[in-house]
């Protein structure tokens, strides 16, 4: 077998595996079908849960919201006059969509330098690292899913000076976080 032959059969089989799975789960509307589906996940809420004290289902809804569970998800493109792309509308990355800034002082402050946004186990304790600040912080309840994804949205600083007040779609889209947090926490029950 010649050399180049084998350094492509190399090359594909290692290009093979890198990737990851950053696919959406079937069904995000049930709770145990996500995590029948994708296991790791529910092993790694429930670590963030224990060291952080945010429940399953406020975390399965904020990262319904922000990325539909979908690993690598970005924001999108802006575009000048239409069609000229002008780069993406945040540096917002991953599960979580955490911001190159945020992302970067979460690393810093847990010594966390090889973290990834876009694996579950650290997108899931980056959201427990931000949402338990924010519990002590400015006082949110960590089960508070509607509250938590306001200060997850705007910031703190934002949250605390009551920003989302002149974003009524922003309000309305927490709401919606707020009822699917419920409704996931009946499931959960049910599932274990």
């Amino acid at each position: 077998m010649s050399r180049t032959l084998r350094a492509s059969i190399l090359l594909l089989a290692l290009a093979s595996c890198g990737g990851g799975n950053f696919s959406a789960p079937r069904d995000l509307e049930d709770a145990c079908a996500i995590l029948r589906q994708r296991p790791t996940y529910w092993k790694a809420m429930k670590a963030t849960e224990r060291k952080w004290g945010i429940p399953v289902h406020v975390q399965m809804a904020t990262i319904h919201q922000e990325s539909k569970f979908i690993g690598n998800a970005r924001t999108p493109h802006n575009y000048a006059l239409g069609i000229i792309p002008m780069g993406r509308q945040s540096s917002a990355y991953g599960y979580s969509q955490a911001l190159d800034g945020t992302w970067e002082e979460y690393q810093k402050e847990e010594n966390r330098r090889g973290a990834k946004r876009d694996r579950i186990t650290d997108a899931t304790d980056f959201m427990g690292w931000y949402m338990s600040a924010s519990s002590e912080r400015l006082g949110i309840s960590r089960g508070d899913a509607q509250a938590q994804y306001l200060a997850y949205h705007e910031g703190r600083t934002g949250y605390a000076n009551q920003s989302y007040l002149g974003k009524p779609w922003l309000v309305e889209v927490a709401a919606n976080v707020g009822a699917r947090s419920q409704r996931y926490a009946e499931q959960l029950q049910y599932c274990r």
